[in-house]
This record gives structure tokens, C-alpha cells and sequence, in this order.
């Protein structure tokens, strides 16, 4: 599999990830959120098994969202379960326990971020940088600058980060 598909699955799980939270949060959807968690599930794990630094992301996204306490639909508990399940079965590469701790630092970083930066400063930039969880970001950029990371995945990781966006654009444009 290519960067290319890979980056193609990072969108998808962007996308779906995101398109799912706003039809439970929004619309309170179950049936539909599930779909959409599904098919999240589907390409997140695809993404996990094929490739080792995909399999970081992903776990810690899934790691660090447990640990913050936002796994709060059964939307998000049928794609965990399904996520868990395929990588289970196909397997994932061996993981250095010290990049993983790094990554799920800096997706708990984003969703801690997120909910509560605002409510402590009025500073525009840090407000914005937790908005758009720009740690997660800046610390793959900065494993991929360090060599841990390509500089493919880094990419493949801004492709769900846009796709998550238009997701919620096309959810606020046709809700």
C-alpha cells in the first residue's frame, strides 16, 4: 500500500470520525452516527495494520479520547469495538512504548485543550491552536523532523485533519 492509499484512508477517518460525532452530538442520530463510526472504525484500522507509524496516530487518538472522557456515545463505543476487534485479528506491528506515550500525551493534550483553554485565557493564539488541536500536529511534525516519523505520514496526518474539517462544514451546510 502507498502513501497515497494510505493518505486516502486518513481522509476517510477524518471525514467519518468527524461526520458521526455531529449526527450523535447534533442530531442525536444513533443509528447513523453508528454508520459513519463504522466505516471510521474500518479505515482507521485499516490505516493500523498496514502501516506501524499510522498505528501511533490512531491508537493514541483512541487512547487519549478514553482518557479525556469523550467516548460518551454508543456510537464511540461500536467503532472502539470494531477498531480493537480488526486489529486484533490482523494484528499491528510492535510499538516503542516511548513514541506511543508521546502521541497519546499529545491527543490528550488536544482534547483537554480544546474543552478548556478557552475558559482560562483569552489569548487568540492559544485559543486557536487548541481549537484545531494543534498539538497532535505539531508533534508528528516534529517526529517526522526528528526521523521517528516520514514526513509521508505527517501529511497523510494533515489529510484527516482537513477531511475532519470539511466534515463539519458539510454537516453545518446540509443539517
Amino acid at each position: 500500500m502507498s502513501y497515497i492509499i494510505l493518505a486516502i484512508l486518513f481522509l476517510l477517518s477524518g471525514f467519518f470520525m468527524k461526520y458521526s460525532d455531529d449526527l450523535f452530538d447534533v442530531n442525536d442520530d444513533v443509528k447513523f452516527a453508528s454508520v459513519f463510526g463504522v466505516l471510521c472504525a474500518i479505515t482507521s484500522a485499516a490505516a493500523t495494520v498496514y502501516s506501524i507509524e499510522a498505528a501511533y496516530i490512531f491508537i493514541a487518538i483512541l487512547i487519549g479520547n478514553l482518557i479525556a472522557l469523550k467516548v460518551d456515545g454508543i456510537h464511540h463505543i461500536i467503532t472502539l469495538l470494531l477498531f480493537v476487534i480488526i486489529c486484533l485479528l490482523v494484528g499491528i506491528s510492535e510499538l516503542s512504548l516511548v513514541v506511543l506515550l508521546i502521541c497519546i500525551l499529545a491527543a490528550l493534550g488536544d482534547e483537554v485543550g480544546h474543552e478548556l483553554i478557552s475558559k482560562f485565557t483569552k489569548n487568540r493564539f492559544l485559543n486557536l491552536f487548541f481549537e484545531y488541536r494543534c498539538v497532535m500536529k505539531v508533534v508528528i511534525l516534529l517526529l517526522a523532523v526528528c526521523g521517528v516519523f516520514s514526513f509521508w505520514i505527517f501529511l497523510c496526518f494533515i489529510s484527516f485533519e482537513i477531511a475532519y474539517e470539511i466534515a463539519g462544514i458539510i454537516f453545518e451546510k446540509f443539517n
